[in-house]
């Protein structure tokens, strides 16, 4: 068989390729960081690289490149490369990250743990499959218990909701455009600030948006005519750039946008303003439709869940407070007290 040889002329350079170029910006992000550590003749910077590059979504990426940091970062600490570590040390980072801060100022959570060794490990797994190194020091880790039925984010009132969405509509278009999609769609904010002008579509009769949720499934969704209405106040006319920008034109990040929704909580005067999240209109979106008792199938496959069980652990939640045997005890009490006067 002959072999291929390259044409040469002048016509085709035959300068090579990096194919780390064709990785998605996290990818290459992680590889640089950890390069200016280590150089670009170890191994893993390049190794993290492409096990980033792997992940189907950029919410994935850059969780789980948060994450190997937040290892590699503890394993250089104690004077070992990450390429060194046996399970004595990764054990000791489980009990590590117990004592870590989270979101809010609490310590990070059983859950927020799990998805720390979740990416350690993941990325061993990888490095393994290429034979970077004999073995994974995250195999046999202790995972923490994390409780499926809790859900850590805040709940609001119809009430809260109602407000936060006046204040919403009085402060800015942009901000009516952002808290209604949230609310109305039940949309998670990566899938919300990633889309464009141009992603707005119609399907037989309805106004809609492509999502990407997560593992890099796309999903269409309707979007209802108070929500449309505020987009197209919002938008002005526009017809192409993000779907969200800031003043400079500048897709509107994730930092700028959970600090815009506190400040509008805030102005609303919601307690528990400062714990308030993009997710919170997520849980607000399933926990509203459950309790007017859409089905649990057309809830899940609205926010796109694979596990019913997800979507139900919110219902849980708000009915383990508001059917709480606390309320009634008091009530009893309060009669006794009010008798006895």
């Amino acid at each position: 068989m002959t072999a291929l040889v390259p044409r040469q002329s002048s016509e085709v350079s035959t300068a090579r390729h990096d194919p780390r170029d064709d990785w998605p910006a996290e990818a290459r992000g992680l590889r640089d960081q950890l390069t200016e550590v280590y150089g670009d003749q170890d191994p893993l910077p390049n190794a993290a690289g492409a096990w980033c590059a792997r992940q189907k979504s950029a919410h994935t990426r850059r969780a789980y490149a948060r994450n190997l940091l937040r290892w590699e970062t503890y394993a250089r600490g104690v004077g070992i490369h990450p390429f060194q570590a046996k399970l004595p040390l990764a054990d000791a980072y489980a009990n590590h990250l117990t004592q870590q801060p989270g979101r809010g100022g609490n310590t990070l959570s059983p859950s927020g743990q799990a998805q720390a060794l979740a990416a350690a490990g993941s990325f061993y797994d990888y490095a393994v499959r290429i034979q970077a190194i004999p073995a994974s020091p995250f195999t046999h880790v202790e995972r923490p218990y994390v409780d499926p039925d809790h859900s850590p984010t805040q709940g609001m009132t119809p009430d809260e909701v109602d407000k936060l969405i006046t204040a919403a509509r009085d402060w800015a278009p942009r901000s009516y455009a952002l808290v209604a999609l949230l609310y109305l769609l039940g949309t998670r904010i990566d899938e919300t600030l990633a889309l464009n002008v141009t992603d707005l579509g119609y399907d037989r009769g309805h106004r809609t948006l492509p999502l990407r949720r997560k593992g890099g499934k796309r999903q269409l969704v309707p979007v209802p005519p108070l929500a449309l209405n505020a987009l197209e106040q919002h938008l002005a006319g526009r017809t192409e750039g993000p779907l969200f920008t800031t003043e400079s034109g500048r897709r509107w990040s994730q930092p700028e946008v959970w600090k815009h929704l506190r400040v509008l909580a805030r102005a609303a005067g919601i307690p528990g303003a400062a714990s308030i999240k993009p997710h919170t209109l997520r849980h607000q979106f399933i926990t509203d439709n459950l309790a007017e008792n859409v089905p649990l199938e057309r809830v899940q496959d609205a926010v796109g869940h694979s596990d019913p069980r997800t979507t139900q652990r919110y219902n849980r939640r708000r009915r383990a407070l508001d059917d709480h045997p606390t309320y009634g005890l008091a009530a009893r009490l309060a009669a006794r007290l009010e008798q006895g006067k």
